[in-house]
């Protein structure tokens, strides 16, 4: 005999009512045995969006979904632990430079991290633009390169929160996707799991981000940071402004050149800008506030760890990027300024030139992507090049152009930039 039907865990959540710790357990235990149908966990899911959970119900339901699985053990690494999130945006490619980064100054970063989905990147996809790199890590090769490199950016094992595995795909096709306890749950279940002792989440904002307001995207940011000091991982979040991409690429083979273009003391100001806000962030919550992440940029060491990390993996750091063989330019009409570029409008152009995926099995193209050549604030003169459009086959061109054609727009005056970092809480 079951301890609970499924069918009354539903109905409780359905009118309203708050799930007790022990029905919480037994349907997430019981769902990732196979035992409650993926049709009945649909409906607990959109009964959640629709109805939400108090804080204590999501606290149990992300320790149910860490006792899923296993918990790594990462007391063989010396250094302090810290790690960073990110809820994903178009041109977000902070985790590659980021990460060696905090190693050069004394952390260990654990980085579990995804495939891109939709408009927006992973950043495995981005890494195995790099021949030879490898994101499929043993647990043990994982702890053996944290200890030695203090750096690693690789998939998550298939024994780490399992029923967020299960549940994360079924939420994709059922419309519950948008439902924050959720999210919350899903992102920090795997964080806690993976046994890091401090985390940084950066919530993005914006027409190019999952959470389009601030109120929402702050309402998530304090649902991790509490869900996070209550499993005794120190959290802080930065909500960051994703109205515009990050940098000047979107893409896989792109945004790794301009990666290491910030690792070389370069790159676009504002990917610097947060890659820095992150590392002093990740830094401060791992006991080593006197570190200098700027410094490490500047003299090499980021660098240095970055070559490490790469090759660990069996990487060749020095290897050249593909390059598309189609590239189309698109020029400014107008005089003026860059008023705005939108996005998701050029997220959306990327996936059309196949640098995204529609399903998780679909294949991904390297070099395609999107390269700006403006950002707003810009001024501009006609025939200006305002950005590119790269692919493997043209026939992709002619939807990402109609997709990019709205996305920039060029305006008699240059307007007020908005803050990158809007707000830090925790």
């Amino acid at each position: 005999m079951s301890a609970f039907a499924a069918v009354d865990v539903i109905r409780v959540k359905r009118d309203g009512g708050v799930l007790s710790d022990a029905q919480i357990d037994w349907v997430v235990d019981a769902y990732t045995r196979g035992l409650v149908a993926d049709e009945q966990m649909s409906a607990l899911a959109m009964a959640i969006l629709l109805r939400g959970m108090t804080a204590p119900e999501i606290a149990r339901w992300t320790a149910a979904m860490i006792a899923s699985g296993e918990r790594l053990d990462l007391s063989p690494v010396s250094r302090p632990t810290v790690d960073k999130h990110s809820t994903g945006g178009v041109g977000d490619k902070i985790t590659l430079p980021l990460t060696p980064l905090v190693a050069a100054c004394g952390g260990a970063v654990p980085q579990l991290s995804g495939r891109g989905l939709g408009h927006t990147g992973g950043t495995l996809d981005k890494l195995e633009s790099i021949p030879g790199w490898r994101a499929a890590l043993s647990n043990d090769e994982f702890i053996t390169q944290l200890r030695d490199v203090g750096a690693v950016i690789c998939a998550a094992g298939e024994g780490l929160a399992p029923a967020d595995r299960k549940l994360y795909a079924l939420r994709d096709v059922t419309g519950t996707v948008e439902a924050i306890p959720l999210i919350a749950s899903s992102i920090m279940s795997k964080k806690i799991a993976e046994g890091t002792g401090a985390l940084v989440l950066d919530v993005k904002v914006g027409s190019g981000a999952f959470m389009k307001n601030v109120d929402d995207a702050r309402e998530l940011a304090r649902t991790m940071v509490e869900l996070g000091g209550a499993h005794g991982v120190k959290t802080v979040a930065l909500l960051t402004d994703m109205s515009t991409p990050l940098g000047l690429t979107i893409g896989n083979a792109v945004e790794v050149t301009e990666s290491v273009e910030v690792l070389a003391g370069g790159g676009p100001a504002d990917v610097v800008e947060l890659t820095l806000a992150l590392a002093r962030e990740m830094l401060d919550a791992a006991g080593l506030p006197d570190a200098d992440p700027e410094a490490a940029l500047r003299d090499g060491r980021a660098m240095d760890a970055w070559r490490r990390m790469i090759r660990a993996q069996g990487g060749d750091p020095d290897a050249p990027m593909p390059t598309a063989p189609e590239v189309e330019v698109v020029r400014a009409e107008t005089d003026g300024f860059v008023d705005s570029i939108d996005a998701y409008a050029m997220g959306v152009a990327a996936w059309r030139l196949g640098a995204g995926r529609a399903r998780k099995e679909d294949p991904v193209s390297i070099p395609a992507g999107v390269v700006l050549h403006k950002r707003p604030g810009d001024p501009v003169r006609a025939g200006d090049p305002l950005y590119e459009l790269r692919a493997e086959h043209a026939g992709r061109l002619p939807a990402a152009l109609a997709e990019a054609a709205r996305a920039v727009t060029v305006a008699p005056a240059a307007g007020e930039r908005a803050p990158l970092v809007i707000e830090r809480i925790g």
